[in-house]
Protein backbone atom coordinates (compact mmCIF):
# COMPACT_ATOMS: atom_id res chain seq x y z
CA UNK A 1 0.00 0.00 0.00
CA UNK A 2 1.54 3.34 -1.10
CA UNK A 3 -0.31 5.50 1.45
CA UNK A 4 -1.47 3.59 4.56
CA UNK A 5 -4.57 4.85 6.32
CA UNK A 6 -3.82 7.49 9.00
CA UNK A 7 -6.03 9.31 11.50
CA UNK A 8 -5.92 11.01 14.91
CA UNK A 9 -6.57 8.33 17.52
CA UNK A 10 -6.66 9.99 20.94
CA UNK A 11 -6.03 13.32 22.65
CA UNK A 12 -5.24 13.43 26.38
CA UNK A 13 -7.51 15.51 28.62
CA UNK A 14 -6.47 15.66 32.28
CA UNK A 15 -9.28 15.47 34.82
CA UNK A 16 -9.68 15.06 38.58
CA UNK A 17 -12.43 12.40 38.64
CA UNK A 18 -12.82 10.08 35.67
CA UNK A 19 -16.32 8.90 36.55
CA UNK A 20 -17.69 12.44 36.93
CA UNK A 21 -15.96 13.49 33.71
CA UNK A 22 -17.46 10.56 31.79
CA UNK A 23 -20.93 11.62 32.97
CA UNK A 24 -20.26 15.18 31.75
CA UNK A 25 -19.03 14.17 28.30
CA UNK A 26 -21.70 11.51 27.78
CA UNK A 27 -24.76 13.17 29.38
CA UNK A 28 -24.12 16.82 28.55
CA UNK A 29 -22.07 16.75 25.33
CA UNK A 30 -23.57 13.59 23.80
CA UNK A 31 -20.24 11.75 23.49
CA UNK A 32 -20.11 7.96 23.76
CA UNK A 33 -18.00 5.87 26.11
CA UNK A 34 -15.52 4.26 23.73
CA UNK A 35 -13.14 2.53 26.12
CA UNK A 36 -12.93 1.69 29.83
CA UNK A 37 -10.11 -0.69 30.73
CA UNK A 38 -7.64 -1.48 33.47
CA UNK A 39 -4.05 -1.34 32.22
CA UNK A 40 -1.32 -3.73 33.39
CA UNK A 41 0.13 -0.86 35.42
CA UNK A 42 -3.09 -0.71 37.39
CA UNK A 43 -4.15 2.58 35.83
CA UNK A 44 -7.62 2.99 34.42
CA UNK A 45 -7.81 4.09 30.79
CA UNK A 46 -11.09 5.75 29.79
CA UNK A 47 -11.83 7.30 26.42
CA UNK A 48 -14.89 9.06 25.04
CA UNK A 49 -15.69 9.79 21.40
CA UNK A 50 -17.76 12.49 19.66
CA UNK A 51 -20.89 11.25 17.82
CA UNK A 52 -19.02 10.69 14.54
CA UNK A 53 -16.31 8.63 16.29
CA UNK A 54 -13.55 10.43 14.39
CA UNK A 55 -11.18 10.65 17.39
CA UNK A 56 -11.00 9.82 21.09
CA UNK A 57 -10.56 11.97 24.18
CA UNK A 58 -8.60 10.02 26.77
CA UNK A 59 -9.74 11.15 30.23
CA UNK A 60 -6.66 10.81 32.41
CA UNK A 61 -6.67 11.35 36.18
CA UNK A 62 -3.04 12.08 37.13
CA UNK A 63 -1.75 11.81 40.67
CA UNK A 64 -1.79 15.16 42.52
CA UNK A 65 2.02 15.38 42.72
CA UNK A 66 2.62 14.60 39.05
CA UNK A 67 3.62 17.10 36.38
CA UNK A 68 0.46 16.29 34.42
CA UNK A 69 -1.75 17.47 37.32
CA UNK A 70 -0.78 21.04 36.42
CA UNK A 71 -2.53 20.62 33.06
CA UNK A 72 -5.95 20.32 34.68
CA UNK A 73 -8.05 23.41 34.11
CA UNK A 74 -6.11 24.67 31.10
CA UNK A 75 -6.85 24.97 27.42
CA UNK A 76 -6.87 21.54 25.80
CA UNK A 77 -6.20 22.91 22.34
CA UNK A 78 -9.06 20.72 21.10
CA UNK A 79 -11.33 22.27 18.46
CA UNK A 80 -14.72 20.68 17.90
CA UNK A 81 -16.58 21.35 14.65
CA UNK A 82 -20.35 21.42 14.25
CA UNK A 83 -22.74 22.29 11.45
CA UNK A 84 -24.58 24.89 13.58
CA UNK A 85 -22.70 26.54 16.45
CA UNK A 86 -25.75 28.54 17.60
CA UNK A 87 -27.92 25.44 17.85
CA UNK A 88 -25.23 23.45 19.66
CA UNK A 89 -24.58 26.40 22.00
CA UNK A 90 -28.27 26.59 22.93
CA UNK A 91 -28.55 22.79 23.37
CA UNK A 92 -25.50 22.49 25.62
CA UNK A 93 -26.38 25.57 27.72
CA UNK A 94 -29.70 23.96 28.58
CA UNK A 95 -27.75 20.91 29.80
CA UNK A 96 -25.60 23.06 32.07
CA UNK A 97 -22.43 23.38 29.98
CA UNK A 98 -20.48 26.55 30.86
CA UNK A 99 -19.48 28.78 27.95
CA UNK A 100 -16.84 31.49 28.18
CA UNK A 101 -18.70 33.77 25.74
CA UNK A 102 -21.55 33.75 23.28
CA UNK A 103 -20.77 32.57 19.74
CA UNK A 104 -19.01 35.23 17.65
CA UNK A 105 -17.62 35.54 14.12
CA UNK A 106 -13.89 35.41 13.46
CA UNK A 107 -12.12 35.94 10.13
CA UNK A 108 -8.51 34.96 9.39
CA UNK A 109 -6.56 35.27 6.14
CA UNK A 110 -4.64 32.15 5.14
CA UNK A 111 -2.83 30.56 2.21
CA UNK A 112 -5.24 27.94 1.03
CA UNK A 113 -2.71 25.39 -0.28
CA UNK A 114 -1.17 25.08 3.20
CA UNK A 115 -4.50 24.00 4.71
CA UNK A 116 -6.17 22.03 1.96
CA UNK A 117 -3.57 21.01 -0.68
CA UNK A 118 -6.04 19.36 -3.00
CA UNK A 119 -8.30 22.42 -3.08
CA UNK A 120 -6.01 24.69 -5.09
CA UNK A 121 -3.89 27.72 -4.24
CA UNK A 122 -4.31 31.38 -3.30
CA UNK A 123 -5.14 33.45 -0.21
CA UNK A 124 -8.64 32.99 1.23
CA UNK A 125 -10.60 34.34 4.16
CA UNK A 126 -11.45 31.83 6.89
CA UNK A 127 -14.72 32.95 8.41
CA UNK A 128 -16.36 30.94 11.16
CA UNK A 129 -18.66 31.30 14.15
CA UNK A 130 -16.96 30.06 17.29
CA UNK A 131 -17.17 29.96 21.07
CA UNK A 132 -15.39 28.27 24.00
CA UNK A 133 -16.77 26.03 26.73
CA UNK A 134 -15.44 24.37 29.88
CA UNK A 135 -15.75 20.90 31.30
CA UNK A 136 -16.14 20.07 35.00
CA UNK A 137 -12.44 20.69 35.67
CA UNK A 138 -12.21 23.96 33.78
CA UNK A 139 -10.53 22.42 30.74
CA UNK A 140 -11.47 24.63 27.79
CA UNK A 141 -12.48 23.59 24.31
CA UNK A 142 -13.22 25.56 21.15
CA UNK A 143 -16.48 24.98 19.29
CA UNK A 144 -16.55 26.24 15.70
CA UNK A 145 -18.94 26.01 12.77
CA UNK A 146 -18.28 24.71 9.29
CA UNK A 147 -16.47 27.22 7.13
CA UNK A 148 -15.05 26.80 3.63
CA UNK A 149 -11.95 24.96 4.79
CA UNK A 150 -13.87 22.74 7.21
CA UNK A 151 -16.32 21.81 4.47
CA UNK A 152 -13.51 20.84 2.11
CA UNK A 153 -11.73 18.80 4.78
CA UNK A 154 -14.99 17.16 5.84
CA UNK A 155 -15.83 16.38 2.21
CA UNK A 156 -12.43 14.71 1.82
CA UNK A 157 -12.94 12.76 5.05
CA UNK A 158 -16.38 11.58 4.00
CA UNK A 159 -15.12 10.63 0.54
CA UNK A 160 -12.32 8.60 2.13
CA UNK A 161 -14.80 6.95 4.50
CA UNK A 162 -17.11 6.12 1.60
CA UNK A 163 -14.23 4.65 -0.39
CA UNK A 164 -13.19 2.55 2.58
CA UNK A 165 -16.75 1.37 3.11
CA UNK A 166 -17.11 0.54 -0.59
CA UNK A 167 -13.83 -1.39 -0.55
CA UNK A 168 -14.89 -3.33 2.55
CA UNK A 169 -18.29 -4.08 1.03
CA UNK A 170 -16.70 -5.20 -2.23
CA UNK A 171 -14.27 -7.44 -0.33
CA UNK A 172 -17.13 -8.95 1.63
CA UNK A 173 -19.15 -9.55 -1.53
CA UNK A 174 -16.12 -11.14 -3.21
CA UNK A 175 -15.65 -13.45 -0.23
CA UNK A 176 -19.30 -14.51 -0.47
CA UNK A 177 -18.92 -15.03 -4.23
CA UNK A 178 -15.80 -17.13 -3.60
CA UNK A 179 -17.70 -19.40 -1.20
CA UNK A 180 -20.64 -19.69 -3.60
CA UNK A 181 -18.37 -20.52 -6.55
CA UNK A 182 -16.50 -23.12 -4.52
CA UNK A 183 -19.81 -24.97 -4.20
CA UNK A 184 -20.09 -25.12 -8.01
CA UNK A 185 -17.10 -27.43 -8.26
CA UNK A 186 -17.79 -31.16 -7.67
CA UNK A 187 -18.87 -31.81 -4.09
CA UNK A 188 -19.35 -35.59 -4.52
CA UNK A 189 -17.56 -38.03 -6.84
CA UNK A 190 -19.71 -40.53 -8.76
CA UNK A 191 -18.61 -44.14 -8.25
CA UNK A 192 -16.90 -45.60 -11.34
CA UNK A 193 -15.46 -49.13 -11.23
CA UNK A 194 -12.80 -48.82 -13.92
CA UNK A 195 -11.77 -45.20 -13.39
CA UNK A 196 -10.03 -43.41 -10.54
CA UNK A 197 -10.03 -39.61 -10.86
CA UNK A 198 -9.45 -36.24 -9.15
CA UNK A 199 -9.34 -32.56 -9.97
CA UNK A 200 -8.52 -29.12 -8.63
CA UNK A 201 -8.88 -25.45 -9.51
CA UNK A 202 -6.62 -22.80 -7.97
CA UNK A 203 -7.96 -19.38 -8.86
CA UNK A 204 -5.72 -16.42 -9.59
CA UNK A 205 -8.24 -14.09 -7.98
CA UNK A 206 -10.95 -14.69 -5.40
CA UNK A 207 -13.24 -15.85 -8.18
CA UNK A 208 -12.43 -16.99 -11.70
CA UNK A 209 -13.62 -18.43 -14.96
CA UNK A 210 -12.14 -21.95 -14.98
CA UNK A 211 -14.59 -24.81 -14.61
CA UNK A 212 -14.32 -28.56 -14.15
CA UNK A 213 -16.94 -31.13 -13.30
CA UNK A 214 -17.59 -34.83 -12.80
CA UNK A 215 -21.09 -35.90 -13.81
CA UNK A 216 -23.14 -39.05 -13.18
CA UNK A 217 -24.89 -39.58 -16.53
CA UNK A 218 -26.61 -42.81 -15.49
CA UNK A 219 -26.42 -46.29 -17.05
CA UNK A 220 -22.77 -46.70 -15.98
CA UNK A 221 -21.81 -43.55 -17.85
CA UNK A 222 -19.68 -40.79 -16.42
CA UNK A 223 -18.97 -37.23 -17.61
CA UNK A 224 -15.62 -35.45 -17.38
CA UNK A 225 -15.78 -31.73 -18.11
CA UNK A 226 -13.29 -28.88 -18.14
CA UNK A 227 -13.82 -25.36 -19.44
CA UNK A 228 -12.28 -21.91 -19.52
CA UNK A 229 -14.32 -18.71 -19.75
CA UNK A 230 -12.72 -15.84 -21.68
CA UNK A 231 -11.73 -13.14 -19.19
CA UNK A 232 -11.09 -13.05 -15.46
CA UNK A 233 -12.66 -11.96 -12.20
CA UNK A 234 -16.33 -11.53 -11.40
CA UNK A 235 -17.55 -11.34 -15.01
CA UNK A 236 -15.87 -14.65 -15.85
CA UNK A 237 -17.17 -16.20 -12.62
CA UNK A 238 -20.76 -15.27 -13.50
CA UNK A 239 -20.40 -16.80 -16.97
CA UNK A 240 -18.78 -19.87 -15.44
CA UNK A 241 -21.80 -20.31 -13.14
CA UNK A 242 -24.10 -19.85 -16.15
CA UNK A 243 -22.25 -22.51 -18.15
CA UNK A 244 -22.14 -24.96 -15.23
CA UNK A 245 -25.88 -24.70 -14.59
CA UNK A 246 -26.62 -24.81 -18.31
CA UNK A 247 -24.57 -27.98 -18.83
CA UNK A 248 -25.90 -29.80 -15.79
CA UNK A 249 -29.52 -29.08 -16.72
CA UNK A 250 -29.02 -30.34 -20.27
CA UNK A 251 -27.19 -33.44 -19.03
CA UNK A 252 -30.16 -34.24 -16.83
CA UNK A 253 -32.63 -33.77 -19.71
CA UNK A 254 -30.80 -35.48 -22.59
CA UNK A 255 -27.84 -37.47 -21.30
CA UNK A 256 -27.76 -39.89 -24.28
CA UNK A 257 -27.34 -37.33 -27.06
CA UNK A 258 -23.95 -35.69 -26.71
CA UNK A 259 -23.91 -33.64 -29.92
CA UNK A 260 -27.47 -32.35 -29.48
CA UNK A 261 -26.74 -31.72 -25.82
CA UNK A 262 -23.73 -29.52 -26.60
CA UNK A 263 -25.60 -27.74 -29.38
CA UNK A 264 -28.33 -26.80 -26.88
CA UNK A 265 -25.72 -25.73 -24.33
CA UNK A 266 -24.11 -23.46 -26.92
CA UNK A 267 -27.45 -21.94 -27.92
CA UNK A 268 -28.40 -21.05 -24.33
CA UNK A 269 -24.91 -19.76 -23.55
CA UNK A 270 -24.93 -17.65 -26.72
CA UNK A 271 -28.33 -16.15 -25.88
CA UNK A 272 -27.42 -15.39 -22.26
CA UNK A 273 -24.02 -13.72 -22.81
CA UNK A 274 -22.59 -10.72 -24.63
CA UNK A 275 -21.30 -10.89 -28.19
CA UNK A 276 -17.65 -11.13 -27.14
CA UNK A 277 -18.20 -13.76 -24.44
CA UNK A 278 -17.17 -17.33 -25.14
CA UNK A 279 -15.85 -20.44 -23.45
CA UNK A 280 -13.66 -23.34 -24.42
CA UNK A 281 -14.95 -26.72 -23.28
CA UNK A 282 -13.84 -30.34 -23.26
CA UNK A 283 -16.74 -32.70 -22.63
CA UNK A 284 -16.12 -36.43 -22.39
CA UNK A 285 -18.58 -39.25 -21.76
CA UNK A 286 -17.03 -42.39 -20.33
CA UNK A 287 -18.75 -45.78 -20.54
CA UNK A 288 -17.70 -47.73 -17.47
CA UNK A 289 -18.64 -51.11 -18.90
CA UNK A 290 -16.84 -50.85 -22.25
CA UNK A 291 -14.18 -48.40 -21.02
CA UNK A 292 -14.90 -46.20 -24.03
CA UNK A 293 -14.39 -42.42 -23.99
CA UNK A 294 -16.51 -40.37 -26.39
CA UNK A 295 -15.53 -36.72 -26.38
CA UNK A 296 -16.05 -33.31 -27.98
CA UNK A 297 -13.30 -30.71 -27.73
CA UNK A 298 -14.88 -27.28 -28.25
CA UNK A 299 -11.87 -25.08 -28.90
CA UNK A 300 -10.12 -26.23 -25.72
CA UNK A 301 -6.51 -27.26 -25.28
CA UNK A 302 -5.92 -30.88 -26.33
CA UNK A 303 -6.48 -33.42 -23.59
CA UNK A 304 -3.51 -35.68 -23.01
CA UNK A 305 -4.01 -39.45 -23.02
CA UNK A 306 -0.88 -41.06 -21.61
CA UNK A 307 -1.00 -44.72 -22.57
CA UNK A 308 0.36 -47.53 -20.46
CA UNK A 309 3.26 -47.97 -22.92
CA UNK A 310 4.27 -44.31 -22.32
CA UNK A 311 3.03 -43.00 -25.67
CA UNK A 312 0.88 -39.89 -25.70
CA UNK A 313 -2.27 -39.17 -27.71
CA UNK A 314 -3.57 -35.62 -27.98
CA UNK A 315 -7.34 -35.24 -28.11
CA UNK A 316 -7.51 -32.16 -30.31
CA UNK A 317 -10.42 -29.81 -31.06
CA UNK A 318 -13.48 -31.27 -32.73
CA UNK A 319 -15.43 -28.00 -32.87
CA UNK A 320 -15.28 -24.26 -32.20
CA UNK A 321 -15.67 -22.47 -28.88
CA UNK A 322 -19.05 -22.10 -27.19
CA UNK A 323 -21.02 -18.85 -27.17
CA UNK A 324 -19.70 -16.93 -30.16
CA UNK A 325 -22.00 -18.43 -32.79
CA UNK A 326 -25.69 -19.17 -32.65
CA UNK A 327 -25.43 -21.63 -35.55
CA UNK A 328 -22.97 -24.12 -34.12
CA UNK A 329 -22.00 -27.72 -34.76
CA UNK A 330 -19.44 -30.12 -33.36
CA UNK A 331 -18.39 -33.72 -33.92
CA UNK A 332 -17.38 -36.35 -31.41
CA UNK A 333 -14.53 -38.79 -31.39
CA UNK A 334 -13.94 -41.96 -29.41
CA UNK A 335 -11.06 -43.68 -27.63
CA UNK A 336 -10.86 -46.93 -25.70
CA UNK A 337 -9.08 -46.73 -22.37
CA UNK A 338 -6.98 -49.61 -21.11
CA UNK A 339 -5.61 -50.45 -17.72
CA UNK A 340 -2.67 -48.15 -16.94
CA UNK A 341 -3.85 -45.28 -19.19
CA UNK A 342 -3.97 -41.77 -17.72
CA UNK A 343 -6.18 -38.96 -19.07
CA UNK A 344 -5.31 -35.35 -18.17
CA UNK A 345 -7.57 -32.34 -18.82
CA UNK A 346 -6.18 -28.89 -18.06
CA UNK A 347 -6.52 -25.16 -18.73
CA UNK A 348 -3.96 -22.68 -20.01
CA UNK A 349 -3.15 -21.63 -16.44
CA UNK A 350 -1.01 -24.79 -16.42
CA UNK A 351 0.79 -24.57 -19.75
CA UNK A 352 1.02 -20.76 -19.97
CA UNK A 353 2.69 -20.25 -16.60
CA UNK A 354 6.03 -18.47 -17.01
CA UNK A 355 9.25 -18.58 -15.00
CA UNK A 356 11.62 -15.67 -14.26
CA UNK A 357 13.40 -16.18 -17.58
CA UNK A 358 10.16 -15.79 -19.54
CA UNK A 359 9.98 -19.49 -20.40
CA UNK A 360 6.55 -21.08 -20.68
CA UNK A 361 5.78 -24.24 -18.71
CA UNK A 362 4.24 -25.64 -21.87
CA UNK A 363 2.67 -28.87 -22.98
CA UNK A 364 5.90 -30.90 -23.08
CA UNK A 365 6.77 -30.15 -19.45
CA UNK A 366 3.24 -31.18 -18.51
CA UNK A 367 3.63 -34.50 -20.35
CA UNK A 368 6.95 -35.15 -18.62
CA UNK A 369 5.41 -34.34 -15.22
CA UNK A 370 2.54 -36.74 -15.87
CA UNK A 371 5.04 -39.46 -16.76
CA UNK A 372 7.10 -38.82 -13.62
CA UNK A 373 4.11 -39.05 -11.31
CA UNK A 374 1.95 -41.64 -13.08
CA UNK A 375 2.64 -44.19 -10.32
CA UNK A 376 0.69 -42.02 -7.85
CA UNK A 377 -3.09 -42.10 -7.37
CA UNK A 378 -4.97 -39.48 -9.38
CA UNK A 379 -5.15 -37.07 -6.46
CA UNK A 380 -1.40 -37.45 -5.96
CA UNK A 381 -0.74 -36.78 -9.64
CA UNK A 382 -2.88 -33.62 -9.53
CA UNK A 383 -1.10 -32.31 -6.44
CA UNK A 384 2.39 -33.14 -7.73
CA UNK A 385 1.86 -31.53 -11.13
CA UNK A 386 0.27 -28.36 -9.68
CA UNK A 387 3.12 -28.11 -7.19
CA UNK A 388 5.65 -28.29 -10.05
CA UNK A 389 3.80 -25.57 -11.96
CA UNK A 390 3.74 -23.30 -8.92
CA UNK A 391 7.44 -23.82 -8.26
CA UNK A 392 8.20 -23.20 -11.94
CA UNK A 393 6.24 -19.95 -11.89
CA UNK A 394 7.06 -18.66 -8.41
CA UNK A 395 5.84 -15.09 -8.98
CA UNK A 396 2.27 -13.86 -8.83
CA UNK A 397 -0.30 -16.22 -10.37
CA UNK A 398 -1.97 -14.48 -13.30
CA UNK A 399 -4.42 -17.16 -14.45
CA UNK A 400 -6.55 -19.88 -12.92
CA UNK A 401 -4.76 -23.23 -12.67
CA UNK A 402 -7.09 -26.19 -13.29
CA UNK A 403 -6.21 -29.84 -13.76
CA UNK A 404 -8.15 -33.12 -13.69
CA UNK A 405 -6.60 -36.56 -13.95
CA UNK A 406 -8.36 -39.89 -14.56
CA UNK A 407 -6.57 -43.23 -14.42
CA UNK A 408 -7.96 -46.42 -15.89
CA UNK A 409 -7.53 -49.32 -13.49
Amino acid sequence: MDSPYLCVHAINVYVRDQDLSVQFYVDKLGFSLAFDAQLQTGERWIAVAPPDGSALLALIAPTPESREAAYIGRSTGVVLVTEDVIAKYAEWRKRGVRFMFVPRLRRVKFERRAVAPSAGQGDRIWGGVFTKFLDLDGNSFVLVGFDEVNREIEAQRRAAAERLEAEQRAAQELEIAKRVQARLFPQTLPAIRSLEYAGTCIQARQVGGDYYDFLDLGKERFGLVIGDIAGKGMAAALLMANLQANLRIHCANRPDEQQRLLKSVNRVFHENSTEAAYATLFFAEYDDGGQRLRYANCGHLPALLLRGDDTVEKLESTGTVLGLFGDWECVTEERTLRCGDTLALYTDGITESFNDDGEEYGEQRLIEALRRHRHLPSQGVVEAVVDEVQRFSADEQYDDVTLTVAKCR
